[in-house]
């Protein structure tokens, strides 16, 4: 089987990479590199440097290698961002994946895993959000997430192809083995924020909301490790291999921790009591954001091996780490060149 693994040397995509490779699978990464990495692909997995907003060239590949499955991970990610610059969602996350889809559609592509997102959710009033709770998505991030969602469901109708629609909660941490991790410039996620701030890359860690009705007064949200969630797509594959209907699934823990919860955490692993500022809470954030998670459990028979706050910050912490040591040594060799990130 040879699969196509869309936006490969990114953060989530490169993790799914390197299991697939492991596990014996013959895989091209399609990426642009704009938020990527080449050095991501640490088996050497081939890599083409294309945009999927040029069909021709996905084309080009897909029928040139009898791809057979995708995974599509190409997108961007913030949300504060999409509601600045909306068009620049709908059109990186909804025409590119409408472009994916008409290239799969022509070419008998009969598998396809689709990288989504808790923010189709928006503000549920529990704060636990399950596949069949409403998808009222507040930023265009999650409407853009939801409307490719929606295509895939159309065209998977229209054509035959077989799909699984994970839907992320909040992803944290690194390979254990510190090969790779978040390497985003300007990343927003609260864990790798902390530890920058350990690190004495930031002044300070700020808690954007401390009145929330939750026992702590701040945001609580379910963070799962990178290898857990890369292994949910390897499930996800062996359940579409097996003929099994499509479906859409969260991928979490089904457990919540608060921002002064991980604050604590990476305060006691790093070692470094770094500042904390309190702030006034961001409009649209919610107090709580759980995923109710027993359905992929009992659907893909996928269970969590790394479902631990502590473990998910030391495996983040010790990539930080390493990332800051090839930053001095590369900006110590090249004076003039731009940071290593």
């Amino acid at each position: 089987m040879r699969i196509l693994v869309s936006g490969g040397a990114g953060y989530i995509g490169s993790h799914v990479v390197r299991q697939l490779s492991e596990a014996g699978y013959t895989v091209i990464v399609f990426d642009n590199l704009s938020t990527g990495f080449a050095d991501a692909l640490v088996n050497n997995e081939q890599l083409i440097i294309g945009d999927l907003a040029n069909p021709e060239s996905l084309e080009s590949v897909v029928h040139r290698f009898g791809i057979d499955t995708v995974l599509h991970f190409a997108a961007s990610i913030v949300a504060p961002e999409s509601v600045t610059d909306p068009l620049k969602y709908y059109a990186n996350n909804t025409r590119n994946t409408l472009n994916l889809l008409q290239v799969c559609a022509r070419n008998s592509v009969r598998n396809f895993i689709f990288s989504s997102t808790a923010a189709v959710y928006g503000m549920p009033g529990s704060g636990i959000a399950e596949e069949g709770s409403p998808a009222v998505p507040i930023n265009p991030y999650g409407t853009s997430k939801l409307m490719s969602e929606w295509m895939l469901r159309d065209v998977a109708a229209a054509h035959g192809l077989k799909y699984v629609a994970l839907r992320y909660f909040n992803v944290a941490g690194a390979d254990p083995m510190a090969r790779i991790g978040q390497r985003t410039p300007e990343a927003t996620h609260l864990i790798k924020v902390c530890c920058q701030a350990a690190l004495g890359m930031r002044d300070s860690v700020s808690i954007y909301g401390t009145d929330y009705e939750t026992p702590d007064g701040t945001g609580i949200r379910d963070y799962i490790h990178i290898e857990d969630l890369a292994g949910a797509h390897l499930a996800a594959l062996r359940y579409l291999e097996k003929g099994q209907p499509s479906d859409t699934l969260n991928v979490g823990y089904g457990k919540g921790s608060s921002v002064r919860q991980v604050i604590d955490v990476v305060h006691k692993i790093t070692g470094v009591d770094f500042p904390v500022i309190e702030a006034p809470r961001r409009p649209g954030d919610p107090a709580m954001l759980v995923a109710k998670a027993d359905r992929i459990q009992g659907v893909l028979d996928w269970h969590p091996s790394y479902d631990n706050l502590g473990t998910i910050v030391e495996d983040a912490w010790r990539w930080e780490q390493k990332l800051a040591q090839k930053n001095r040594l590369f900006t110590e060799g090249n004076p003039m060149s731009r940071m290593y990130r």
